[in-house]
């Protein structure tokens, strides 16, 4: 009566004691959630490699009063690509702090929020250059974003209501969005955005997390680590949490 199963990603684990950790996951069917690995830190455990940082498991657990307990885990993906090469280590660690900032309260599109983030840490293991792994981070910015209800705004000016077209344009993280170079007289942002910056920010949000377009294609990797940090910028904004891998990630830039 007490058992449970569901399938979750583990995202952060600490020592509970000599022989037992504590794994903080995501899960498909109830969002975060914490287990106990009993014994883990045994040589012999039966949980073992199963625990580690980013692997996707199907869980049975029991159900506890203060935190369940991990009697059963079966390795849906290791991601084992990831562990292979520090850029995508530093990015699939960046999607879990995002789901682990965001993820308090989500348990109502928790298999939305699932989904996607094990899309993001597939495409990052198995990207062959760090412009799609980039490009993965990213649409997993936006759609996180428009899942929690942060939107940006990239369609029209935030002041004034009007559609931007062809036009450079400026962005406010704190704002949620664009604004028109004329409204922008008024209010002084200095951050400013190209108008195929903007184009292929939306595109990223619109299509299919699995589908690539056009602009998937043509996009260079100075672009999408421009996009990049500025959607880590407007995630800071929105959850008042700095992403500790991010630092790593723009130094892997330079």
């Amino acid at each position: 009566m007490n058992n449970y199963v569901t399938e979750a990603i583990n995202l952060k684990t600490y020592s509970l004691n000599d022989a037992d950790k504590i794994i903080v996951m995501y899960s498909k069917d109830n969002g975060l959630i914490k287990g106990v690995a009993k014994g883990i830190k045994k040589p012999k455990s039966k949980l073992g490699a199963r625990m580690d940082l980013l692997v996707a498991n199907s869980l049975q657990l029991l159900k506890g009063r203060s935190m369940d307990t991990i009697i059963q885990a079966q390795t849906v993906n290791h991601f084992r690509k990831t562990r292979e090469n520090f850029d995508k280590l530093m990015l699939s660690s960046y999607i879990s702090e995002v789901v682990m900032n965001f993820g308090e309260g989500s348990e109502s599109a928790s298999e939305e929020i699932y989904d996607l983030l094990y899309k993001a840490l597939n495409r990052i293991a198995n990207a062959e250059e760090k412009k799609d792994m980039l490009i993965a981070a990213i649409k997993f910015q936006l759609k996180i974003l428009l899942i929690m209800g942060f939107c940006v705004e990239l369609d029209t000016c935030l002041c004034c209501r009007e559609q931007i077209l062809d036009e450079d344009m400026y962005f406010s993280s704190s704002m949620g969005g664009v604004i028109c170079r004329e409204c922008n007289e008024h209010l002084g942002i200095k951050l400013k955005m190209h108008h195929k910056i903007r184009d292929f920010l939306q595109a990223m949000l619109q299509f299919d997390f699995d589908f690539e377009s056009d602009y998937d294609k043509k996009a260079t990797e100075k672009v999408c680590q421009v996009c990049f940090d500025l959607l880590d910028e407007y995630i800071k904004t929105h959850t008042n949490k700095k992403q500790k891998s991010v630092k790593l990630i723009k130094e892997l830039a330079v």
